[in-house]
């Protein structure tokens, strides 16, 4: 096993560094480093813009985060904040949450969720001369609250230093501090109620916000928790298949860039165009690189990775270590059963010979031999072995002797 490891290993390296069994020299294998360095960087680059193809949980329901923080939050007016979050201001950029929506999905594939549509729909609804007022009496109200608390801030930040000029006998005209301590206090109480005055008056616009037509009808669908739950339910499906759909994508971006070398490779080979083949056979290994990197986060990240979680956190709390258990138990047995079927199957000498030995190719490497050559000039490979029967020289590996037509006891 190891043998024909070391024997694989060598033959890779010799096939990255030689044209027609010549080594390359150092200022060409150079210029092949640099071309496989931007090939690999338009590779990981193309893997990035494919990825993104697909509509990602955000952008097929673009009203999820609006909904489900309404749904969750506690403090304040939940009704009110989301209506003013939603209703678009003249001085906002232009446009309808519908169009915004469906903007976000073009040049994607996939489509935006229908309920997410009915929501843009009921949002840009809101958006009435009425409700418009309302929005900006609200706004001119927070800007006022808002300035008084600073003054109010600023007053008690100074008071201490206002109170010393007093003390000393500063004159008020030389003071830094924007009212004496004796005004302090009123100052303060005045500017209170007149905080207290405005927040009522906000609560009662708030709420003639929320029972204007348009706002009920937006907020009877926030309310409705069948909407919401299916909402839910395809936010997460989406995001729990998202990275496997991202990594298959990927694959088929990779897959038919894998073939299209091989064959290059094999046809280049086979004609002696040695050039070719070396610079397909250093694309080759560019293009399995990324490919190989994508099979093991689709193991550590995707669907079959969340639902061991899901799994694991069912059976046994927060045991995710686990996982990696499973996975060390698992990816040897799984890598040791693939090694068994290339070994077998797809690189077993004994699917080969025939056609090698009809084309007059040596076993190992497919190198063409001449006439009568019984080691190959290009790997050193003996390519017969001696017929128990009849002690005849043979092909190796084939089921019959080509002297007396006994079967052979094959051994690789």
């Amino acid at each position: 096993m190891f043998t024909r490891m070391r024997r694989w290993l060598r033959r890779f390296f010799r096939q990255a560094r030689t044209v027609n069994n010549e080594p390359v020299n150092r200022a060409s294998l150079a210029v092949i480093i640099l071309i496989n360095l931007f090939i690999l960087f338009n590779v990981f680059s193309g893997l990035n813009d494919i990825s993104r193809w697909p509509l990602s949980p955000t952008q097929a329901y673009p009203c999820h985060s609006s909904w489900a923080e309404y749904r969750s939050q506690t403090q304040g007016n939940p009704d009110a904040d989301i209506l003013q979050n939603s209703i678009r201001l003249p001085d906002q950029p232009a446009g309808t949450w519908q169009r915004d929506f469906r903007q976000g999905a073009t040049g994607h594939l996939g489509q935006v969720s229908p309920l997410c549509l009915d929501y843009a729909a009921r949002a840009d609804g809101l958006n009435t001369s009425e409700n418009r007022e309302i929005i900006d009496s609200l706004t001119q109200n927070q800007r006022a609250i808002a300035s008084l608390e600073q003054e109010n801030q600023t007053i008690r930040s100074q008071y201490d230093s206002t109170l010393l000029e007093q003390i000393a006998g500063q004159p008020q005209e030389q003071s830094i501090n924007q009212v004496e301590a004796s005004q302090a206090r009123a100052t303060l109480e005045r500017n209170q109620a007149e905080i207290d005055r405005l927040q009522q008056q906000q609560q009662q616009l708030q709420t003639q916000l929320t029972q204007t037509p348009p706002s009920q009808e937006f907020l009877a669908l926030l309310n409705d928790d069948g909407q919401f739950q299916q909402l839910e339910r395809q936010f997460r499906r989406a995001s729990f298949w998202r990275p496997t759909v991202q990594m298959l994508f990927q694959g088929l971006f990779l897959l038919p860039l894998v073939v299209m070398t091989w064959g290059v490779y094999r046809v280049a080979e086979r004609r002696g165009y040695g050039l070719i083949a070396l610079q397909a056979w250093h694309l080759l290994v560019i293009f399995c690189i990324p490919l190989v990197i994508k099979l093991f986060e689709v193991l550590q990240f995707g669907a079959l990775f969340n639902a061991l979680s899901q799994l694991v956190l069912a059976l046994f709390g927060g045991l995710l270590f686990l996982i990696n258990y499973l996975y060390i138990l698992l990816v040897p047995l799984v890598g040791y059963g693939t090694i068994k079927f290339f070994q077998q199957v797809v690189l077993n000498p004994r699917l080969q010979v025939a056609g090698r030995v009809q084309n007059q190719k040596c076993i190992r490497c497919a190198k063409k031999l001449r006439l009568g050559d019984t080691h190959c000039p290009h790997c050193g490979f003996y390519q017969e072995a001696e017929c128990g029967h009849c002690h005849q020289p043979t092909y190796k590996y084939l089921p019959y002797c080509r002297y007396c037509g006994t079967s052979q006891n094959l051994e690789l």
